[in-house]
């Protein structure tokens, strides 16, 4: 995907999924959203990459498990810089987000990449 529709798409996968997690994840528009989800893309490609690096080792004790922590670490890290708009109530509800969202990521990708 390219950037912009990831950005858009992730937009849109963060306030789905805070209705769908009313009491434990909070957007609080879609400005917000677009927000949290820019700073996302960015720190995936300034940030993650070295995380994935020093993790390495973990990661293949785990059968590859550990970058789903990597991830809501990811996730975490952007809440934490969007501010008050963009919560998490704990770290839990960050993972299973993030295992929502990635399984989403991958079949909107399919799609996608389906029509062209």
């Amino acid at each position: 995907m390219k950037l912009w529709q990831g950005v858009l798409i992730n937009a849109l996968l963060f306030l789905a999924l805070s209705g769908f997690f009313q009491h434990s994840f909070y957007v609080a528009n879609i400005w917000i959203a677009l927000a949290a989800s820019l700073v996302l893309a960015l720190l995936n490609m300034a940030v993650k990459p070295i995380l994935l690096l020093l993790s390495l080792p973990i990661t293949i004790l785990t059968l590859g498990l550990f970058s789903i922590i990597i991830n809501a670490s990811m996730l975490s890290l952007t809440a934490a810089i969007v501010g008050s708009g963009f919560q998490f109530r704990t770290f839990g509800t960050t993972v299973i987000v993030t295992i929502l969202m990635s399984l989403a990521n991958t079949l909107i990708g399919k799609q996608l990449g389906n029509n062209r």
